[in-house]
């Protein structure tokens, strides 16, 4: 399988090709720009798959298509916040969280092997990534939740919630009650649902809300540990690969 890189960070993209090397997949075309990659385009054939960064150096990367036509599948990397990745979900690709992680980048290309396999549809809606990524201030998130509590509904307000968390098949709320409660939803879901600047997805666990954190702690392999003013029924642990992004959240 053939694949292109376009990433502005040289480094990054010589490390991504090394690593595709591990599976199978040649990356021989590195592009850095949005004019190199136009005009890479504009002579060669679509490639089998594409790993695309969001921002480039002299723009955005969705000015690629609209310059020349791509029908490649793609998978973004990027270190945009998780909020706005739920729209690549949604038309059928998959991303990647700078730095890339091996086990990620192996369950990435599993997928898409899956679905090349199977014929499903890998085409991108472009244009509905675009506005989610550059007026994202612009979306309404949610304020209020509902959990069942017997033959009653609970209303559950966003701020109250310190963090939400799956566990054994489900997702839950604790509050700053210390009350948890399940949730008819997921993780997931959650991702396009909470306000990005309140909640930070830490690890594929957990959600925290940054006005609920008591403390930070430095953790083994360069990770962190998060306490929370109630909650303290299991570690939260902010995963390593996304220690930078949540500390860039912080500030």
């Amino acid at each position: 399988m053939n694949a292109i890189i376009i990433e502005d960070e040289k480094p990054a993209a010589r490390r991504l090709s090394r690593m595709l090397e591990k599976h199978g997949v040649t990356a021989a075309v590195l592009l850095h720009s949005v004019e190199e990659a136009i005009e890479w385009f504009r002579k060669h054939d679509n490639p089998d798959l594409i790993f695309l960064d969001i921002q480039l150096s002299d723009g955005l990367s969705f000015e690629i298509f609209d310059a020349v036509e791509v029908r490649s599948p793609i998978i973004f990397t990027t270190a945009y916040d998780e909020y706005a990745l739920q729209a690549f979900k949604l038309n059928s690709i998959d991303y990647l969280l700078k730095p890339i992680d091996e086990d990620e980048l192996a369950a990435s290309l599993k997928k898409f092997r899956e679905r090349t396999a199977a014929n499903a549809p890998l085409q991108v809606d472009f244009e509905d990534i675009r506005k989610l990524l550059v007026n994202p201030l612009e979306r309404d998130y949610k304020k209020r939740f509902t959990a069942r509590v017997g033959q009653h509904l609970k209303i559950l307000h966003a701020d109250e919630i310190e963090c939400f968390l799956s566990e054994n098949k489900g997702t839950y709320a604790a509050t700053k009650e210390g009350r948890t409660y399940l949730l008819d939803t997921t993780l997931e879901q959650l991702e396009d649902e909470l306000e990005p600047s309140k909640f930070f997805r830490v690890s594929r666990k957990f959600f925290v809300n940054v006005d609920h954190i008591k403390d930070i702690i430095a953790y083994a392999n360069s990770r962190l540990k998060i306490k929370l003013n109630r909650y303290d029924e299991r570690e939260i642990i902010v995963s390593r690969e996304r220690v930078k992004d949540f500390k860039l959240w912080l500030e």
